[in-house]
């Protein structure tokens, strides 16, 4: 049982050491000059604008939660109609039910408004 994750396990200590002994060969071989500008934050680029701790506006999450399952949707339907004519009618009734329960959650936010990011009354502003 353990011998198929072998190959896994070598391949992840091989990782884990080369990792460190590239780290250390930096460390010691690089030059290593810390002053207050390296030593600032970086934000792609800019200066830092306010403190990371900042609260974002609950429709932010929102949003990133309807991303992530539009992205998961994808990865259900896409092998689904790679390989539609093998399943069936089944598997085709089985995945209208999900687009449209999708699709319902989906109007269901465009009613509360959270896509909507200028509305004042909101049930998540």
């Amino acid at each position: 049982m353990l011998n198929n994750y072998l190959p896994i396990i070598i391949l992840g200590g091989i990782a884990i050491v080369l990792a460190i002994l590239l780290m250390s060969l930096s460390r010691l071989l690089g030059p290593f000059r810390p002053n207050t500008n390296k030593l600032n934050p970086y934000e792609s680029g800019m200066d830092p604008v306010g403190e990371a701790r900042d609260r974002y506006s609950i429709s932010f999450y929102l949003v990133a939660m309807e991303f992530i399952v539009f992205d998961l949707e994808v990865v259900f339907i896409y092998p689904w109609a790679v390989r539609y004519l093998d399943y069936g009618l089944g598997t085709l009734v089985a995945m209208i039910i999900f687009i449209v329960t999708l699709f319902i959650g989906l109007l269901y936010t465009v009613k509360v408004g959270t896509l909507d990011w200028d509305a004042k009354q909101g049930m998540f502003n």
